[in-house]
C-alpha cells in the first residue's frame, strides 16, 4: 500500500477566505518544505504565509504558532503509517508475508512524502522540543509496536534466527537507510528504486529469518 504525496501549487496569490480543510492542508504542504530547507528557527510564520499567498494574520487563523504547524505534520504522518499497518496486519497472510508487505508501504511512504519522512524521522530532538515530540514518542512509538508486534508472531512461528526485538530494530534501520539516503542524496547514481528496495528485502529476509 502506498501514501502517494499530493503536488500544490504552493506559490499561489492572496486567496479568498473560507477555503477551511483544504487551506490548512496547503498551509502543512508548504510548512514541510520550509522546514525542511530553512530548520525549525530559520522557518517563520511569514515564510509558510507568503508562500501559500496567505497573511500572517490570516495563518493564525488556523494555526496559532508554528509548533503546532510542525506538530500536526508529525502527526498526521504517523497517523497514515499507523494505519497502513493496521490494513496490512488485517489482511491474510503469515507474519512473513505481512512483514514484508509493512516494510515495503513504510519505505513507498519515505519516497512519495520525503518532507514529512525527514521531519517525522530525521529532525534533531532539540527542533522536536518545539511541538512535534509527544507526536514522535506517543504515535510514533505506537507505530513501532505495530511493527515489531508481527516480528513477534515470526518469532512465534519459529521464523527468525535471532530474537524478535533485534531483529525488528534491524530491520527498521535498513528500510530507513534505503528511504534517507534516496531522499537526500538524489544526485548519487542509485539503480532503480524497484530493483535497489528488492535486493534490500531480500538481503534482509535471508539474514535474519530461517528458510
Amino acid at each position: 500500500m502506498t501514501v502517494a504525496a499530493t503536488p500544490l501549487n504552493l506559490r499561489s496569490q492572496r486567496k479568498p477566505k473560507g477555503e477551511g480543510h483544504a487551506r490548512r492542508a496547503e498551509i502543512l504542504a508548504a510548512a514541510e518544505r520550509i522546514f525542511v530547507e530553512h530548520g525549525y528557527e530559520g522557518a517563520t510564520i511569514r515564510k509558510i504565509a507568503d508562500e501559500v499567498g496567505l497573511s500572517s494574520t490570516a495563518l493564525y487563523m488556523h494555526f496559532a504558532e508554528k509548533g503546532e504547524i510542525l506538530h500536526e505534520i508529525c502527526r498526521q504522518a504517523f497517523a497514515a503509517l499507523l494505519e497502513m499497518n493496521q490494513s496490512i496486519v488485517a489482511e491474510p497472510g503469515g507474519p512473513e508475508a505481512r512483514l514484508r508487505r509493512m516494510l515495503r508501504a513504510y519505505v513507498d511512504f519515505g519516497f512519495a512524502n520525503p518532507n514529512a519522512y525527514r521531519l517525522i524521522y530525521m529532525t534533531r530532538p532539540v527542533e522536536l522540543q518545539h511541538g512535534a515530540l509527544s507526536a514522535a514518542q506517543e504515535l510514533g512509538g505506537g507505530l513501532y509496536r505495530s511493527f515489531e508486534a508481527v516480528v513477534e508472531d515470526a518469532e512465534a512461528a519459529g521464523l527468525l534466527r535471532g530474537d524478535a526485538r533485534t531483529t525488528a530494530q534491524a530491520l527498521w534501520a535498513g528500510c530507513h537507510g534505503v528511504v534517507s539516503l534516496v531522499i537526500t542524496k538524489p544526485y548519487f547514481d542509485w539503480v532503480e528504486r524497484e530493483t535497489l528496495v528488492t535486493t534490500l528485502l531480500d538481503g534482509l529476509f535471508a539474514g535474519l529469518l530461517k528458510p
